[in-house]
């Protein structure tokens, strides 16, 4: 094991559904042994099931899978957060984890603060953080409000610190979740490079992210976690089609009646995803020349808010098809429930199955929520248009352009070729 930086082997995690009857004295745990027949187990749900896998040091690996898979759990563990119900897991080195805004931090503490306690998480010297200090400081952009609560940061303040600690302060193994889907353009291209970095000084990554095309351009390895088992582990281009053909099934309408626990945060909420043919029903078939439209319904939660939605397109390949959203400046909008459309015009997609980014955007450029797979949209092809030929259709897209033909000299004017 001297080449492996984590190892896990038949590792399993369970965790009881519902409350469980408490027990606050000695006596009241006597009085319930002495009670009748013992009550039945509460019921359970295994989040991870005899996962095995292997990490060398210096990998870079994608870990991906479906909302529910076991990511999550598994991160936990592996970040010492919570124990296994069975099996081991390995780790060799220190870990520095960022799996959701603000992990290890105190909000009454300042950012000054929190990134010498972030390192002594991580065992590191005082003196050692201090010669990281100003790097940390100068990558998350937060000079001016160094020694101010973290509890008066802005979201995009909290997270751009906290990865700063993560990755600055020289973990021998990086775990990064989902949580870089928050944040400008700019930033995130940022963080990317700086995992990218950290993986070229030979430190192992493990990267989570529904951006498929982040995982392929940033791990040479993913591993596939589905119902909380390893449905697939190899090189990440192959891994990744695996589960976007598996994953194929077409969602085209999403509705959330509950604004409290539908998708979103403190400033949006997701009420209804659509996507449906112009004059039609999301039941209604989609092919290749048929305009379609992507709806989205959701609430604005502050008021004079400037929200924008913007939508990329990626094919079953995972590669981006196209990024598009409303020109100009946003204006601001009164707090409530707005439908914003998105038309997509005949013509110009391959028949394929296409996956739905939905992204927020706050004053036209900070992003401040991203919802991966909202959509599914299968656009299907007829025979009818392909005049008997029925191999795949190359390309990302399919546009019919206009063609036109000029006669720039008609056969009568050729004069005769001449005789040797």
């Amino acid at each position: 094991m001297t080449n492996l930086a984590i190892r896990a082997e038949a590792l399993g995690k369970r965790y009881e559904l519902g409350a469980r009857p408490g027990v606050n004295t000695l006596r009241e745990a006597l009085m319930m042994r002495l009670r009748g027949p013992r009550r039945s187990p509460p019921p359970s749900i295994w989040a991870l099931r005899d996962v095995d896998f292997e990490i060398r040091w210096g990998e870079t690996v994608g870990l991906i899978g479906s909302n529910g898979a076991g990511k999550s759990t598994l991160l936990k563990i592996l970040s010492r957060i919570t124990a296994p119900t069975r099996g081991e897991a390995c780790i060799r080195g220190r870990v520095g984890s960022l799996l959701e805004l603000g992990t290890g931090f105190h909000p009454e503490l300042t950012g000054r603060d929190n990134v010498f306690l972030n390192g002594a998480f991580l065992r590191m010297p005082r003196a050692e953080i201090a010669r990281k200090f100003d790097e940390i400081v100068a990558f998350a952009e937060v000079e001016r409000f160094l020694d101010t609560p973290v509890k008066h940061y802005s979201s995009g303040m909290y997270l751009r610190l906290a990865f700063a600690v993560a990755a600055h302060l020289e973990p021998e193994i990086l775990i990064v979740d989902e949580v870089l889907a928050v944040g400008d353009a700019a930033f995130q291209k940022k963080c990317l490079g700086k995992m990218g970095s950290v993986a070229k000084d030979g430190r192992t990554v493990l990267f989570v992210s529904h951006n498929m095309t982040a995982v392929q351009g940033l791990c040479e390895r993913a591993l596939w976690l589905r119902e909380g088992c390893v449905a697939a582990d190899g090189k990440a281009a192959g891994v990744v089609a695996a589960y976007l053909r598996d994953t194929a099934a077409t969602t085209t309408e999403q509705v959330w009646h509950d604004r409290a626990t539908a998708p979103g945060n403190d400033e949006v909420r997701l009420m209804r995803a659509c996507a449906r043919p112009v004059g039609g029903s999301p039941a209604d078939p989609i092919d290749v020349r048929t305009d379609f439209a992507l709806e989205f319904d959701f609430w604005s939660l502050l008021p004079d808010a400037r929200i924008s939605l913007s939508v990329r397109l990626f094919n079953d390949q995972g590669t981006l098809v196209f990024h598009t959203g409303a020109t100009g400046a946003p204006p601001p909008r009164a707090a409530g429930l707005y439908r914003d459309i998105c038309r997509v015009p005949g013509d110009l997609l391959n028949d394929g199955i296409y996956h739905v980014e939905l992204r927020v955007s706050r004053d036209w450029e900070r992003l401040v929520y991203v919802a991966g797979d909202i959509l599914t949209v299968d656009v299907k092809d007829s025979p009818a248009l392909r005049g008997g030929w029925f191999e795949k259709w190359p390309g990302a897209v399919r546009p019919m352009l206009h063609w036109t033909t000029e006669p720039l000299r008609v056969a009568a004017s050729f004069e005769p070729a001449s005789r040797a």
